[in-house]
């Protein structure tokens, strides 16, 4: 197996490789805000978008069962023949990361190094609203501090922030009442940066923006997250130079519910297929000698 610690010269990597799909996921629709940074910093890229929309959120879930989704959702991709993929999915990106990067022989990218990389160069008290497992797991707590321990950060776990995105409820009064009431404790704490510490929330920028003061800057780490594939994928010679294939989307749940909700972030209705990836993944999880996970 490759180890992709190990990057092979960009001279040796045949233009085939190059020209494959780099995986996207997210347990929804929170993970076009990276897809958008995607087609504007990377448009030769070619995408496979999945939303495990069937079993959202992730941020009520245990660490076992995000380990479990995300390794379904890599043996899928896999076999879907992809050069990279990458966590649009703080959750997984806390709990399931470092695991499946021992796992896998292809590169694995987080999307919270590269937040906490872009906060600490503009805030010292910073704040981050998260799902409740990423705000339980300390990761970005332990990211910040790791690159300035002088930083202070204090966290807000948000658990109805993705159902109300879901479900296309941005503009209700009680979206803001739930906003308020997450943001007030952090505000309290004179914050000079937020974390959008879920790929979902940027959706919710009207929002949170009308809530928050000018002053505070608010950070999305999704551009920081492609800045860092770009970076990757220069470094192991698969930056694609031809023009991007048509993204495909899968999801777990229903694609025209999925394809209505993208509509306002993508500007269209895309053609969405569905996809049980527990099935897909069942018979290499049982007998992962017949896969190419790592041993």
């Amino acid at each position: 197996m490759m180890n992709s610690s190990l990057p092979r010269p960009a001279a040796s990597v045949p233009r085939e490789l190059q020209r494959t799909k780099i995986g996207v996921f997210d347990s929804g629709a929170g993970g076009l805000t990276v897809l958008r940074e995607l087609y504007r910093q990377l448009p030769l890229e070619s995408i496979l978008y999945f939303g495990d929309t069937a079993r959202l959120p992730y941020g009520i879930r245990s660490q076992a069962e995000i380990l479990q989704f995300v390794r379904e959702i890599l043996i899928w991709m896999q076999h879907q023949g992809v050069k990279m993929v990458i966590m649009a999915c703080n959750t997984s990106s806390a709990l399931a990361l470092e695991q499946v990067r021992s796992e896998f022989d292809f590169p694995i990218l987080g999307i919270i190094l590269p937040g906490a990389r872009a906060a600490v160069q503009v805030g010292k008290r910073i704040g981050v609203i998260a799902t409740p497992a990423t705000a339980n797991s300390n990761a970005y707590r332990q990211a910040i501090q790791e690159i300035n321990p002088t930083a202070q950060v204090w966290q807000a776990g948000c658990p109805e922030f993705v159902p109300l995105v879901e479900s296309n409820r941005i503009h209700d009064a009680y979206t803001y009442e739930v906003a308020e009431t997450y943001l007030r404790p952090l505000l309290e704490r004179q914050i000079d940066s937020l974390i959008y510490g879920c790929t979902h929330y940027p959706h919710l920028a009207p929002v949170i923006q009308s809530i928050v003061p000018r002053s505070v800057k608010l950070i999305d780490p999704a551009s920081y997250l492609v800045q860092a594939a770009a970076q990757e994928l220069d470094l192991l010679g698969l930056r694609s130079t031809r023009t991007a294939l048509p993204t495909q989307f899968y999801v777990s749940g229903c694609p025209q519910t999925f394809s209505r909700l993208s509509v306002q972030w993508l500007g269209c209705a895309p053609v969405v297929h569905s996809i049980n990836v527990a099935h897909f993944a069942a018979p290499y999880l049982s007998n992962p000698q017949s896969s190419r996970l790592k041993s």
